[in-house]
């Protein structure tokens, strides 16, 4: 009787899950799109991304062991953290641009709150916003050309990226003017834009330009497909997510009034489908609830669409999830279900 077993009340669930093997799991799903973007943006997109891996990897266990902590970086939630901050910059970018994000990152998006579990926002877009801040020139420039496309998908315009032009194509109509193409040729913006609805293809493989990890939907949606089947992730932040994306653009979204905008370019075009599966679903930033869920998904579709139309930047799903991500505490408490057998008082 001098060994007791101090155990918590039933049932009693075990599970093979942890924090490492659902790190290296998502980690794992976003190989096919990092393949992906070596393949379209050349062997400079492998450096970035391992560069921003080591660099999250290092500060973790630097700053663990100057605060004499456990050292963690074997749960594999530094190198991911890395892995989608290298995601979110263009090919381009010198060298201490992924560096410099994911000491920013890790630092002051998670080891400063406490580490994994703490932080209030997703840690590679916190960096990703302190980067477009801080060098703006460097994150919304883009000049690698991907294998097989150009930067916008089509051939009229090719030195912008897809929403770029879209915002170009729209400003053009409401100002009655033209837009000069790279032959100095002077194209309709109608014309832009049609031309942009039937890129379709380009905009799904990833033969246009944009940040190294968000061009090519097919090979994210891959790794997604793969997050559903182990059950690391729902559909409700996603679907609702996307979902409000589409209907906002469909009606807001078009130059001929309401209901005349293009959904499907809105949903395919940008850093939506990374944003909608990879980031607004991080455990921790994230709500619990089923209505939860769903209220955070329709928030960050309504900033996103609000930010492309009328923002200043052509793309709004980074500041979009962060901003949803503060609200997480009183979406949870909102949306907390009836405890069962509880009487509704009067």
């Amino acid at each position: 009787m001098e060994n007791r077993f101090f155990v918590s009340s039933s049932p009693h669930i075990t599970d093979r899950e942890s924090i490492p093997r659902i790190m290296y799991s998502v980690t794992l799903s976003l190989v096919p799109a990092a393949i992906g973007a070596i393949y379209f943006f050349g062997q400079r997109a492998l450096w970035v991304m391992l560069i921003g891996m080591v660099s999250a990897v290092l500060t973790e266990a630097v700053l663990e062991k100057l605060l004499k902590k456990p050292i963690t970086i074997s749960d594999g939630s530094a190198m991911l953290t890395g892995l989608l901050l290298a995601f979110n910059v263009p090919a381009e970018v010198p060298w201490w641009i992924p560096m410099i994000g994911s000491v920013f990152a890790i630092s002051i998006g998670k080891v400063v709150f406490g580490g994994l579990g703490y932080n209030p926002m997703n840690p590679a877009l916190l960096g990703r916003a302190f980067l477009l801040a801080s060098w703006p020139t460097h994150m919304t420039i883009f000049k690698t050309i991907p294998r097989g496309g150009t930067l916008s998908g089509i051939d009229i315009i090719t030195s912008a990226t897809p929403l770029n032009v879209f915002r170009q194509a729209k400003t053009a109509i409401a100002t009655n003017a033209n837009l000069i193409t790279d032959t100095n040729d002077i194209v309709p913006p109608g014309e832009v834009l049609s031309q942009l609805s039937d890129a379709y293809s380009n905009l799904f493989f990833g033969r246009i330009g944009g940040c190294i990890g968000e061009t090519s939907v097919l090979l994210l949606l891959l790794g997604a497909l793969f997050l559903i089947y182990k059950r690391y992730i729902s559909l409700k932040i996603p679907l609702s997510y996307i979902g409000t994306v589409a209907l906002l653009s469909w009606i807001f979204g078009g130059t001929e009034g309401l209901f005349s905008g293009d959904p499907i370019f809105h949903v395919l075009a940008g850093g939506l489908i990374l944003g909608a599966f990879y980031m607004a679903t991080d455990m921790v930033t994230s709500p619990v609830t089923y209505k939860g869920r769903i209220i955070f998904g329709v928030g960050c579709g309504v900033i996103t669409v609000l930010i492309r139309l009328v923002g200043g930047y052509p793309e709004g799903v980074s500041y979009s999830i962060l901003l949803m991500n503060l609200t997480v505490p009183l979406i949870d408490r909102y949306s907390k279900p009836k405890v069962f057998g509880e009487v509704k008082k009067k």
